[in-house]
């Protein structure tokens, strides 16, 4: 132990020394949409039945459409959603967005650009800037309502000729001989019908009744979002999203419009103060607001008196498929992480772009088995990208929140400490949450070099034999605990070395 604090002594003193809308009606499309019927020259009406016309649902249906592929997406419901997440889009969905030519879903709906973060934790603040100087000058985050982007999605799959969207409820998948070839549904007249296809897509979001048949899920719920929006008020940094590391977790700020402010609270746990007896208001105002920055306490209060204030649980759940011949998963039905960093629809996105350029090489996609075998490559070139983001959400949440061990509270300033360094210690960081670098590798690095930063604070001014126990535990339990288990269920093979798995090889079946 005292070899092991030596050398992170050595490493803790040389980094720390060597530091000093406008809203678009869709109902035409949509019914136009639903009385389309798309047949083949073999009779068959379907390419592809997609369950869920979110953000994935969506993006799938525009981009398979425009490929040529005959799509029938169900959705429970047309309408606009409602929802106080899936609000802020990093610059790195941004660009996958432009590549699949939907770019102009962030348009006429007042979506605002932002550009990083502020990060705050005991009254002293740090702007945290995304590294766009390599690309165009429309590359940004953007935020908005997430109903005003959902819709235009929709919209733009709806006008496709060959893509049929109908509301309806799935019930089941129908499975014959161990394959799905399709699904069964309930229409918004309560009739109930089938569809077939040779591919079912089933992205129908967080609360999926689906994904059960098709992977096993592991869902948790760290902690729940409490939500309000603030009015007539301005970011103390502007086109920012704001974090701050309050007791007992962080709270957000970030605009959805050119007039509201999206604030989530976050309260750790599944249980939250009742909203109905008053309990919630009391607890923000007296607990969170002083937290929060001055220039936004009197419109957070204002919003707490008004009671418009929402809850929803925050679940994370690691993609651990089941290949099932003639279904795919995708979107939060499939892999899901805690929605602090914003990453859900970057992955998303992503997901959606490899399945494309996946089945772009095909022409039938009647060879279901073949088909399934040449998906669990999807499962494996997804795994870089999406495990970086979702291991980065995991891990930030548990250094963000406080904690009354002193080590992880040590962490969580060391954490602050080292991305108020500028250069490359908060720019690295900051590129990978922005979708923009999101290598495993250098998610990895940079955590440890924090926690070894926090050993050279630790260190300081005289590294005692107890001051040298605190850092070796700070480094072996603390930073180890935190992001080994959330790599170890997203598949460490996978993650790091995707090459040396079987299916990153798979051809396209040859009919």
């Amino acid at each position: 132990m005292v070899a092991l604090g030596a050398v992170i002594a050595t490493l803790g003193f040389a980094l720390f020394y060597g530091l000093k809308g406008k809203k678009k009606s869709i109902d035409s499309s949509m019914k136009s949409s639903e009385n389309r019927t798309c047949k083949s020259d073999s009779g068959k009406s379907t390419d592809i039945i997609i369950v869920g016309a979110g953000v994935a649902g969506s993006a799938l249906a525009y981009t398979l459409g425009k490929d040529g592929r005959r799509v029938h997406v169900i959705e429970r419901d047309l309408r606009q959603p409602d929802r106080i997440v899936g609000e802020l889009l990093q610059p790195g969905g941004y660009l996958k967005l432009v590549e699949l030519g939907l770019e102009d879903c962030v348009s006429d709906i007042d979506a605002q650009n932002v550009y990083g973060y502020a990060l705050y934790k005991d009254g002293k603040s740090t702007k945290l800037s995304y590294p766009l100087g390599s690309f165009n000058s429309n590359v940004a985050g953007r935020s908005f309502h997430h109903g005003r982007f959902v819709q235009r999605m929709r919209e733009k799959a709806a006008s496709l000729p060959n893509v049929r969207m109908e509301q309806g409820t799935v019930t089941s998948l129908l499975e014959r001989n161990g394959t799905i070839k399709g699904v069964e549904y309930k229409t918004k007249t309560g009739e109930k019908h089938t569809a077939y296809a040779p591919l079912t897509v089933v992205c129908d979001g967080c609360c999926s009744n689906l994904r059960r048949n098709l992977c096993n899920p592991k869902v948790e719920i760290p902690s729940c979002f409490v939500g309000l929006a603030l009015e007539n008020c301005k970011l103390p940094f502007a086109n920012h999203g704001h974090v701050v590391l309050a007791e007992p977790s962080p709270i957000l700020f970030y605009p959805i419009s050119s007039t509201e402010i999206r604030c989530l609270v976050d309260i750790p746990g599944q249980k939250v103060p009742s909203v109905s007896n008053g309990e919630m208001a009391q607890y923000l105002k007296t607990v969170i607001a002083p937290q929060i920055p001055l220039e936004l306490q009197t419109a957070f209060i204002s919003a707490t008196e008004k009671g418009n204030m929402r809850t929803m649980p925050n679940r994370s759940m690691p993609a651990a498929p089941y290949p099932t011949p003639g279904a795919l998963l995708m979107g939060d039905a499939f892999n899901m992480r805690h929605p602090l960093t914003g990453g859900g629809m970057t992955v998303a996105l992503s997901d959606v772009i490899l399945l494309r350029d996946l089945l772009r090489p095909l022409r039938s996609l009647d060879n279901t088995y073949s088909l399934c075998k040449y998906f669990e490559s999807f499962y494996t070139l997804r795994k870089p990208v999406a495990s970086t983001i979702n291991t980065l959400a995991g891990a930030l949440y548990k250094v963000f929140s406080a904690s009354s061990d002193p080590a992880r509270e040590e962490m969580r300033q060391a954490c602050f400490d080292y991305l108020r360094l500028g250069g490359v210690f908060s720019s690295g960081p900051i590129s990978i949450l922005s979708g923009l670098n999101p290598r495993p590798l250098s998610l990895v690095l940079h955590f440890f070099a924090v926690a070894v930063y926090g050993v050279g604070r630790i260190l300081i001014p005289f590294p005692s034999p107890k001051r040298l126990w605190i850092g070796a535990r700070l480094i072996s339990v603390r930073c180890s605990g935190i992001i080994f288990p959330i790599i170890k269920a997203e598949g460490i093979t996978q993650m790091f070395f995707p090459v040396a798995v079987p299916a990153y090889y798979r051809a396209p079946p040859v009919k």
